[in-house]
């Protein structure tokens, strides 16, 4: 019969955890629609606008540009980019309300194409990832499928712009596992995280 240390018990339960989190969020990794009032839309966000009654100011996949602007019909190009769905639905109906009696906008967010992170380095698939809903950076390496046998998993450094500045963040990954949860920090938009 196996014997473990308090040590092996805990790491098997803590990747066990991490397992079953990432089964269980697997789902949002698909592009679906999100529904937060608090999102600020980005640019390269995708919308759909429909106007109740009227099907020809109707529109799925509507683009946010590299100038954070959308093209609408009658009322040329409007700023998206910072915007709520909500502030953005009331801009439309007053830019419409030259054109539509009583206009009714609805705007829902498609796909969050602004919400992105990187993975760089010593990890098994490198890339760009989605970032649409809340992980942390354990859950990102799994994402990743883990590291490489030549990962320095105690020097990671994760770039993260805030409010116009740069900021670097240290992550030692065998401290995380080891119990220390509060540094499993959770990503924001654009970070990078380099596994040297």
């Amino acid at each position: 019969m196996f014997k473990y240390s308090h040590k092996q018990f805990f790491s098997c339960t803590f990747f066990a955890c991490v397992f079953l989190l990432i089964t269980a969020s697997s789902g949002y990794c698909q592009e679906a629609p999100v529904t937060s009032g608090d999102y600020k839309i980005g640019i390269g966000d995708v919308l759909n606008i429909n106007v109740w009654k009227e099907a020809d100011l109707t529109f799925e996949a509507v683009f946010v540009r590299n100038d954070g602007k959308i093209t609408f019909p009658l009322v040329d190009d409007i700023q998206a980019e910072g915007s709520t769905t909500m502030e953005l639905k009331k801009t439309i109906e007053k830019k419409l309300a030259d054109f539509v009696e009583a206009p009714t906008v609805t705007v829902t967010l498609a796909n969050a194409g602004s919400q992105r992170y990187y993975i760089l380095g010593e990890v098994q698939n490198v890339g760009e990832y989605p970032l649409i809903k809340k992980l942390t950076v354990v859950q990102a390496f799994a994402l990743a499928k883990g590291f490489t046998e030549w990962a320095s998993k105690d020097e990671i450094i994760l770039f993260r712009r805030d409010q116009g500045k740069e900021k670097m963040i240290k992550i030692d990954y065998d401290d995380i596992t080891k119990g220390n949860l509060q540094n499993d920090i959770h990503l924001k938009a654009d970070d990078i995280i380099i596994v040297p």
